[in-house]
């Protein structure tokens, strides 16, 4: 009998290791100062792990309800409440993902049917188009244009047809670090109040906003919230990316669709830590509610030791990252120079142009500031050099 291998047809024929991947392997091969993936150098609250350690000596290492444990669900339904003025039901409206990811798969893989249509506005965070493709539908690109990285809504009026089904935002928004405005959402229920439209709203980044009139979601939008999929991260709010935990917030409609995915994907998350992060959001709600003082020291620190460099930085109103403008630096595309930066100046960062669709030609860079003083301080002298 012959062996004979065989190569299935990859549904993902133009993808390869992401960019964050690659830019942090790059950086650890030539022992360079990583700002290019997004994840904190420093720890998470102290009472936060103790509660870990609590649930896991009591025993609570089986499997926990699909939907999400109990007592972290009622307190995702108090903070919702607490922020929005309005109160998720915690047994049909909220549902604990395997981090914020698993929700976005989820919930496009819920909505969208072989043909359909799906908005996203790039730069775009790199997980929406292939869970679009995967679920059998086409993405369609609307793209932002810096600084301001606006949208235009009546560019988004045009680009709605007959086949349109969801509509993928992300606010405060990575990697542009801009925020929607109020206004935004009412111009979205205005442009999709006729239309058999949903919406997915990326808002793991809503404690990390430094706008002045805060974080405005999905949620606050009385009938946007009713056709809407929010979704969140504990990894960004507690500074524990490993963990992977988020959750998502729908009407019921829409969550037992989303939960009809997520019970194979993942059927439910980790327990122990579940626990431990309702104990925390009960104890220590002062954590989340600091959290844009906070991150806004450290952007502010980063932003001030590259001021003498010949770096251009675009305002941050949310999210862990900066822009930077290096076309007084050099004339490559932001991919070649990004993994120069790496190997030669020791300093990781990100190209913009992975997050788009189409051609971007802007040079810029994304680094993030999620980082150590110290850290923030080396990476910010080398590149004052330059």
């Amino acid at each position: 009998m012959s062996s004979t291998s065989f190569t299935p047809e990859s549904k993902l024929p133009s993808l390869g290791t992401t960019i964050f991947t690659q830019m942090s392997a790059l950086a650890q091969q030539h022992q360079a100062i990583n700002l290019s993936q997004g994840f904190p150098d420093f720890s998470g609250p102290g009472y936060l792990k103790k509660r870990l350690a609590y649930h896991v000596e009591q025993g609570a290492n089986q499997y926990a309800p699909m939907t999400g444990a109990v007592a972290l669900r009622a307190a995702i339904a108090d903070k919702t409440e607490q922020i929005y003025g309005w109160r998720p039901d915690a047994d049909t409206e909220i549902t604990v993902t395997a981090g914020a990811t698993e929700a976005l798969f989820a919930a496009v893989s819920a909505l969208v049917r072989a043909g359909d249509e799906v908005i996203c506005f790039d730069p775009s965070y790199d997980s929406y188009a292939p869970a679009v493709t995967l679920a059998g539908g086409v993405t369609r690109h609307i793209a932002l244009q810096p600084p301001s990285f606006r949208v235009d809504w009546e560019v988004f009026r045009n680009q709605l047809t007959d086949k349109t089904r969801l509509v993928i935002l992300n606010t405060p928004h990575n990697p542009s670090a801009t925020v929607w405005q109020p206004e935004d959402f009412v111009q979205l229920w205005q442009a999709i109040a006729e239309r058999e439209i949903y919406v997915l709203s990326d808002e793991v980044y809503e404690h990390i906003c430094f706008a002045p009139g805060g974080h405005a979601g999905v949620l606050a939008h009385p009938q946007l919230r009713q056709r809407a999929i929010a979704v969140s991260s504990f990894g960004k709010t507690y500074h524990m990316t490993g963990w992977k935990i988020g959750y998502c917030i729908a009407p019921p409609v829409l969550s037992a669709e989303v939960r009809k995915i997520h019970q194979y994907l993942t059927f439910a998350v980790n327990t122990p830590a579940q626990l431990a992060i309702a104990d925390m959001l009960n104890a220590e709600p002062q954590h989340w509610q600091q959290l844009p003082d906070f991150y806004r020291e450290r952007r502010d620190h980063l932003t001030n030791a590259l001021a003498p460099s010949r770096f251009k930085v675009l305002p941050c109103q949310g999210t862990y990252f900066l822009l930077a403008d290096y076309s007084a630096i050099s004339d490559m595309d932001d991919v070649a120079f990004s993994k120069w930066l790496t190997v030669e100046v020791g300093v990781a960062a990100i190209p913009l142009s992975v997050f788009c669709a189409d051609p971007f030609p802007h040079k810029l860079i994304r680094l993030c500031f999620a980082k150590q003083d110290a850290t923030l301080d080396a990476a910010a002298e080398r590149l004052c050099q330059l």
